[in-house]
């Protein structure tokens, strides 16, 4: 291929697959907060898988396609879902619930990904052109993404969800404390993942965190295909 070929297929096969791990990441987040008694993501338009209603231009499609093209760990965001919660029953456990419904999507549509994965490779025992190659790339990398989103959003790390987490189970004084961090945004993640590594190349204290884990998850994933279809790996 061309290079302009090279990244049009790119596009084709990260964009896609990209655009649906974030927008049901965040729809997810505003169907709990709807489940635990919070309209404002409905009032507002964003329980919608219209992906316009959540592109972040940045976060969204920029940031992740060049950490993808670059073979570098995949992170990115949407615009986020406006979350009250003031007007949830129960709002520190409420939180928690809200917080972990983005990772839980992502891994349940990592679970729909791999079988319908393996249903291609039923009906098209060697997909490796045409509309059957561009699908199983995409499957391929759907699975990839939304297991990476999921491990990465369950750091601890303001912002990701996993911060919302731990600031739900923290006694209330040291919750207050950890919330103050909060303010910070993305600067701490893409300090750790970008400017880090640009300083010290061997420091890749990200890469460690969720490279054991998303190895992990994704064996689970080579086990299942091989159980149902055998021979194919992620």
């Amino acid at each position: 291929m061309t290079d302009f070929a090279n990244l049009l297929y790119g596009l084709a096969t990260w964009l896609v697959p990209l655009t649906i791990a974030i927008v049901f990441h965040e729809v997810a987040h505003g169907l709990m907060a709807r489940a635990c008694g919070d309209q404002t993501a409905e009032s507002m338009g964003r329980l919608s898988f219209n992906p316009l209603r959540h592109v972040d231009p940045f976060g969204t499609v920029i940031l992740p396609m060049i950490l993808a093209l670059s073979h570098a760990p995949i992170f990115g965001w949407a615009k986020p879902v406006p979350v009250v919660a003031a007007r949830m029953r129960n709002p520190r456990w409420n939180m928690v619930a809200v917080a972990l419904a983005g990772p839980g999507m992502n891994l349940l549509l990592t679970i729909v990904t791999t079988l319908a994965m393996a249903g291609l490779i039923i009906i098209v025992p060697d997909p490796q052109g045409g509309l059957a190659g561009l699908l199983m790339e995409n499957f391929r990398n759907l699975i990839v993404i939304n297991v990476m989103l999921a491990i990465f959003n369950l750091l601890p790390i303001p912002p990701f969800d996993g911060s919302h987490v731990v600031q739900g189970v923290l006694p209330r004084p040291l919750a207050a404390i950890y919330g103050r961090f909060q303010r910070f945004g993305l600067l701490i993640p893409i300090l750790l993942l970008i400017v880090l590594p640009m300083v010290a190349p061997n420091l890749h204290l990200l890469d460690r965190m969720i490279g054991p884990p998303v190895d992990w998850v994704l064996g689970l994933v080579d086990a299942a295909l091989n159980q149902m279809v055998g021979g194919v790996t992620v």
